[in-house]
């Protein structure tokens, strides 16, 4: 009889186990994409400041960029969150980096970037605590990025992108507008490749 119970008991923890490996629509988990190097990263948020891990966008095309709130180009944050709000169900991402590096374009603090992104553009896309994305004090997503096209910022808005694999696969400097033929080109390929 103990042994009979024994064999029950297992038999429904081996069942609770496997229910609560499956997922409710009964197909089975995903598992999470390894992260590439070029995502290890931790940056904190611009809006509150918490540690946000780049390994969350594994899997996904990445645009990385790099803005300022006083600049000729910023009227780009629009065509970026237009962008990232079109393509997200398919695997885009948009990553924003302010940076005070160019012209002294970036002024404010978090507080005052996170509410002029907001409320002048409607940025929703993940948005960074500032930092220096050039030189030799330039965070270390920026020095990858650097190291894998040859090519540093020269300006506000210049843009990296990352494949679904993690591989850094452009460099486009800031007069390339976020919904121009060769920048959506390029996404659209990467987001239609599996």
């Amino acid at each position: 009889m103990k042994l009979a119970c024994t064999f029950l008991l297992l038999g429904a923890l081996v069942s609770v186990g496997a229910a609560a490996q499956t997922p409710a629509n009964g197909t089975a988990a995903k598992a999470p994409s390894a992260c590439p190097s070029v995502l290890a990263h931790k940056f904190a948020r611009l809006q509150d400041e918490a540690p946000q891990d780049l390994c969350q966008y594994a899997g996904k095309v990445v645009l990385v960029v790099n803005t300022a709130s006083y600049c000729g180009f910023t009227g780009q944050y629009e065509g970026l969150e237009a962008l990232y709000a079109k393509e997200k169900a398919k695997g885009l991402v948009v990553l924003g980096f302010p940076s005070n590096d160019f012209g002294q374009q970036e002024p404010g603090n978090a507080k005052q970037i996170a509410d002029f992104c907001f409320n002048t553009y409607g940025v929703k896309f993940p948005m960074f605590s500032k930092s220096v994305v050039r030189g030799k004090d330039k965070n270390p997503l920026y020095a990858q990025l650097a190291q894998a096209t040859g090519k540093e910022p020269q300006w506000n808005f210049h843009k990296y992108l990352i494949d679904r694999s993690g591989k850094v696969v452009a460099s486009y400097p800031s007069e390339v507008e976020p919904q121009g033929p060769v920048l959506v080109a390029a996404i659209e390929k990467l987001l239609s490749a599996r």
